[in-house]
């Protein structure tokens, strides 16, 4: 149990530091913004790593951090073959894809009422079937190796994108428009110059809701068939196996990625829609 104390302990001081710094003078400062949210997950961590030894929990049951942070160090070689086969060939090469094709086809939609009443309710229709239904099938038409992964992703990011972008692409007003008709421009010149910026704020959210959902379908399409590497098909084998503690160093490299790719948007979103009030500090 003394295991348990001292990190309630030191949880207790980390939450009493960390409500001094939000409510600090220097609460705004990049680095306080930082060192908030990174000293509450590591107290989460404390907190666990406590729970599992004073209980003896069974590492097949829940490893403590530091069991995973051993493994994640031994297993380093895996971890940057099975990221290199689920990040990097399969979701992001379908995030491109099926991105490209979402504003594609909504610039499409937004010229034609009839692909507004006909293509909308199918994208909505495709976004509601279940992933574990149709990865199988994808893995089938495709094969085991990237395609398939990448065909899924494209699947589940494609209609959060498209939604998105039609509705940024109608955001311009009837003025707007009509100002750009006095100046005779075209309606590639409209698009270009007026509705297309005025749609990034829409674009970028449906962009930053896709990046988890790509990372996901890629994982669990590796569930229904995979070569001898990537993310699912290790998490899948270890939990066979029973090699949890490697399940959540994988878990672990999965958390890590979809943050920085979320960051990594939202980032590019700051400097790309600088203009609008959201991203005024």
């Amino acid at each position: 149990m003394t295991a348990l104390i001292l990190a309630l302990v030191f949880w207790i001081v980390a939450w009493g530091v960390n409500i001094w710094l939000a409510g600090s003078r220097w609460s705004g400062a990049l680095a306080v913004r930082i060192a908030i949210p990174v000293l509450f997950g590591f107290t989460l961590l404390v907190l666990w790593e406590g729970l599992v030894r004073a209980f003896g929990i069974s590492p097949v049951i829940l490893p403590p951090p530091s069991m995973v942070v051993e493994t994640f160090a031994n297993s380093t070689q895996i971890l940057w073959e099975d990221f290199r086969q689920t990040v990097l060939k399969g979701a992001l090469r379908g995030y491109a894809i099926g991105a490209v094709a979402a504003v594609l086809c909504a610039i499409a939609i937004d010229r034609s009422a009839f692909l507004t009443r006909g293509l909308l309710p199918i994208g909505n229709f495709v976004a509601a079937l279940p992933i574990v239904g149709i990865a199988p099938i994808l893995v089938n038409w495709f094969g085991f190796d990237w395609q398939s992964k990448a065909a899924v992703v494209v699947v589940m990011v494609f209609f959060p994108i498209l939604v998105n972008t039609v509705q940024g692409l109608r955001e311009t007003d009837m003025m707007q428009r009509d100002l750009m008709r006095t100046y005779a421009a075209s309606y590639i010149q409209t698009l270009v110059k007026l509705r297309l910026p005025a749609a990034m704020p829409f674009m970028f959210n449906g962009l930053k809701i896709a990046t988890t959902l790509a990372l996901i379908g890629a994982i669990v399409a590796e569930y229904f068939g995979s070569p001898t590497r990537g993310m699912g098909f290790r998490i899948s084998t270890g939990v066979g196996s029973l090699s949890i503690d490697l399940v959540w160093a994988e878990i672990a490299v999965a958390a890590l990625v979809g943050s920085a790719f979320y960051g990594g948007v939202a980032w590019v979103e700051k400097r790309v829609t600088f203009w609008h009030p959201a991203q005024r500090g």
